[in-house]
């Protein structure tokens, strides 16, 4: 039992440290700190690609502190976005962990997707895919 009986805070911290953990270790850096930058930048570039539905569909299969870095600064009036390239996904991630010594470019974005692969249930990750432009999905590994 948690020491203030709040057992579902408890829990999903614990939850978020494993989704760091394994996004770190996919990644092979020591800094869970940038694994956490790394993960939330992806998944508000995610966010902002998808429509609104798939956004909480997506959501709802986070823990709490994740699902509160995905949806923090969200402006459902400006989104899905409309940029159709993989190049500027990238980009609007990298200018964001650019302080980032172990930064890869794509590959390491492909760390995130395989973790959300492992985190988020197949059927959802199909419908993910299948709200992302093509260019960023192609990016998806299988």
């Amino acid at each position: 039992m948690s020491a203030q009986g709040l057992e579902v805070i408890d829990h999903t911290v614990q939850l978020t440290h494993e989704w760091i953990n394994e996004v770190r270790d996919r990644l092979g850096w020591s800094s869970s700190r940038d694994a956490m930058r790394l993960l939330r930048v992806t998944l508000v570039q995610l966010r902002d690609h998808l429509g609104h539905d798939e956004t909480a569909q997506l959501s709802a299969q986070m823990p709490l502190l994740i699902r509160g870095m995905f949806f923090e600064g969200w402006q459902p009036a400006h989104t899905p976005v409309r940029d159709r390239k993989a190049e500027h996904f990238v980009t609007a991630i990298e200018k964001q962990v650019e302080a980032v010594l172990d930064w890869r470019g794509p590959r390491d974005i492909e760390a995130v997707f395989r973790t959300l692969d492992n985190r988020i249930s197949e059927g959802e990750i199909r419908d993910v895919k299948a709200g992302l432009p093509q260019a960023i999905r192609d990016m998806w590994p299988d």
